[in-house]
């Protein structure tokens, strides 16, 4: 990989993994409208972590009392505190976790442009009237919810909805957003949880793919490795930040727009 690539790559990655546009489709396209060869695992750990790192940073002050009283009620067998929210963390990463390992392989063979251009708009049309639902409410006086008032129920509706993103084009972040969305709760309290969902996947699968890593034996460039890295972690934290001071403001319609835009321009070009 040449700098422009790592430099162009790890931006995308770090900006798309946390809107509801799909980091993965982006990496998947890219290069191949450029006609990159692909960037290999490698720079694939690097940047997940960098995105890790960021989700960790921005979401310091929530982590540190979630963990703290999930240790508490490990130990009081009692739910304490913000220990709630922290076991709905983990158990909603459940079922995308399993789904992960038993359907990666098969997965695989959905990286197509037809198939993300199909999954970027229907799931971006689907965002949309989750968004529009949700304004209904609000319309008629239905507060919405935050993310410490989600049910098991609620949890498990999201955990599941999030088994939908291993298709190219869903987003992870999209599809869990929505589901909050569904559910009645408000945009950044849907964006809170979808982000904090977002810790325990990105953790297992860098851990999955440095194992991997770990057993190949492609030569490794940590130079390259540490710039993509870092420019995914920066460039994350700055998407995460930004979102959510904006989406109050601007809403869901920009992503919305954006992924039907894009959907038809891949229509176009590999239809």
């Amino acid at each position: 990989m040449d700098t422009i690539q790592i430099i162009v790559l790890a931006i995308v990655q770090g900006l798309t993994e946390f809107l509801p546009i799909s980091s993965s489709a982006h990496l998947i396209l890219v290069p191949q409208l450029i006609g990159w060869q692909d960037q290999g695992l490698a720079f694939d750990v690097a940047t997940h972590f960098g995105t890790l790192l960021a989700v960790l940073w921005y979401f310091r002050h929530d982590i540190h009392p979630l963990f703290r009283d999930w240790l508490k009620s490990i130990q009081l067998r009692a739910q304490t505190g913000d220990s709630p929210l922290a076991w709905g963390v983990l158990i909603g990463s459940i079922p995308a976790g399993v789904a992960g390992l038993l359907l990666n392989s098969w997965v695989e063979h959905l990286r197509s442009p037809l198939i993300i251009a199909t999954t970027t708009i229907i799931f971006g049309l689907l965002l949309w009237y989750a968004d529009a639902s949700l304004q209904k409410k609000i319309r008629h006086n239905i507060a919405p919810k935050d993310e410490h008032q989600l049910t098991w129920k609620m949890i498990l509706f999201i955990g599941c909805a999030q088994v939908l993103a291993l298709i190219p084009g869903t987003s992870r972040s999209g599809i869990t957003i929505t589901a909050a969305l569904l559910l009645g709760m408000s945009r950044k309290a849907s964006a809170r949880f979808s982000f904090l969902l977002s810790i325990p996947l990105i953790l297992a699968a860098s851990l999955f793919e440095s194992t991997k890593l770990a057993n190949s034996v492609i030569p490794i460039s940590w130079i390259d490795i540490l710039l993509g890295t870092s420019l995914s972690a920066i460039s994350a934290y700055l998407c995460i930040h930004y979102f959510m001071q904006l989406l109050d403001r601007v809403g869901m319609m920009p992503f919305i727009i954006y992924r039907l835009c894009l959907g038809l321009v891949l229509f176009w070009i590999f239809f």
